[in-house]
């Protein structure tokens, strides 16, 4: 791997060419400081062709999400399986050959699915291919198959956990998970606390891109849950400063840049992802010594300016789930009603608080926080004012499939909740 972060040698088709590499060069990492991060700017580089000599088209998956908009059709092809299969993940997760994992991601033209359900079966452990929605569905295969990993966005976890607590089943009681494996969309530690009091289990973050390979990119391990390792020996990864694609030091928040090392249909050169994280570098108790990025804070594109301040949903995340009164599903509204816009932040009372009125039942939730004291932690955290409106129970829509809408905009007509003036 030391010598891989410095040299790379390209089978060459498509996009490396436009730079001048030919087939079985190897170049240094510096050598291309001036040449340009790449990224999906049409379907020429969205499609993959299924021709050349790394030969037939095993997998095809539709991608979209890329940056610019764009739908796409990715390919892997047969040499290619094993990568596109997310072993390493669940390896971290501690799944086994004696693992039943419950897979909730979506299948069909979607890689997260596929990609885990691969690495399941390169395990030899049992996956139960579920993928999204269907709640009901799913509480009754967990309670009855007793999986010990599970498998899905974050925002899912969310709502599955609490069909299963109103079907009775709780940690230690009708639940054997241990652990989680959650990526496709970016979640806080606060989300974090959450799935795990609702489930039991040791809540990872997994990360992958369609453009890339799929889910198999980088994943928590269990032993230390604080930061994701790059699966090196495939990706080679940087961050850059958004703006002026400039590298940035370790620590630093920076957009991710990856190239692929050893994809042989697609192969992609410093490709910018749009995904916001910071890079460290050291030895883990968990005994890899890859490279950790941690949590995807959020996206580029995601980014909401505000009065001149940039804000991404994360950071409102963070506040609101601060406080254990108030139930993980939230909404933000940008008002462009008016000349200047404004953010409001929607939210809801925990369903076993009863909002400001007093304790939980059981005790675990106290008076729930109003209004205006979220309005002021929020200013506080991000030096601008964002609104709160805390909404009656069941207000918010839940996601059942594919990743949650945390932003909406608001330009005129019908609001986008009912009951928001």
């Amino acid at each position: 791997m030391a010598e891989a972060t410095n040299e790379l040698a390209f089978l060459v088709t498509g996009p490396a060419k436009l730079i001048g590499v030919d087939n079985g060069d190897q170049r240094s990492l510096e050598s291309y400081q001036g040449s340009s991060r790449t990224t999906f700017q049409g379907r020429a580089l969205a499609v993959i062709q299924s021709t050349g000599p790394q030969g037939p088209i095993s997998v095809m998956a539709f991608a979209d999400g890329l940056p610019t908009g764009i739908a796409g059709v990715l390919a892997v092809v047969e040499g290619g399986l094993l990568l596109f299969a997310d072993c390493d993940g669940l390896v971290a997760a501690g799944a086994g050959p004696g693992s039943v994992i419950h897979n909730a991601y979506g299948y069909g033209l979607f890689t997260g699915g596929l990609g885990i359900h691969q690495g399941a079966i390169e395990l030899g452990a049992t996956v139960v291919p579920v993928s999204g929605g269907m709640t009901p569905r799913q509480v009754t295969l967990i309670r009855d198959l007793q999986p010990d990993i599970l498998t899905c966005a974050p925002s899912y976890a969310i709502r599955l956990g609490e069909a299963l607590a109103d079907a009775g089943l709780r940690p230690g009681a009708g639940l054997a998970l241990r652990a989680g494996v959650f990526g496709a969309e970016p979640w806080s530690k606060q989300l974090r606390a959450r799935i795990e009091e609702l489930l039991g289990l040791r809540a990872l973050d997994l990360y992958g891109l369609s453009e890339v390979i799929g889910p198999g990119v980088a994943a928590e391990c269990a032993e230390a849950a604080d930061g994701l390792h790059v699966n090196e020996d495939h990706f080679l990864v940087e961050a850059v400063d958004p703006v002026t694609a400039e590298p940035v030091p370790d620590g630093a928040p920076g957009e991710l840049v990856f190239s692929t090392l050893t994809r042989e249909a697609g192969p992609l050169l410093r490709y910018r992802t749009g995904d916001i994280a910071a890079l460290r570098r050291g030895p883990c108790p968990c005994g890899r010594t890859l490279v950790k990025m941690s949590q995807v804070t959020g996206r580029r594109d995601d980014m909401l300016v505000i009065r001149g301040v940039n804000i991404y949903p994360s950071e409102v995340e963070r506040v609101l789930l601060g406080h254990t009164s108030l139930s993980p599903d939230y909404l933000l509204v940008v008002d462009e009603r008016a000349a200047q816009s404004q953010l409001l932040a929607l939210c809801e009372y925990a369903p076993d608080s009863p909002g400001r009125d007093g304790a939980g039942p059981d005790g675990a939730h106290g008076p729930g926080p109003a209004e205006a004291d979220l309005e002021l932690r929020l200013r506080e955290v991000l030096g601008v004012r964002v609104g709160v409106r805390v909404v009656p129970r069941g207000t918010l829509p839940r996601t059942e499939v594919g990743k949650a809408v945390r932003v909406v905009r608001w330009a005129g007509g019908e609001p986008p909740v009912p009951g928001l003036s």
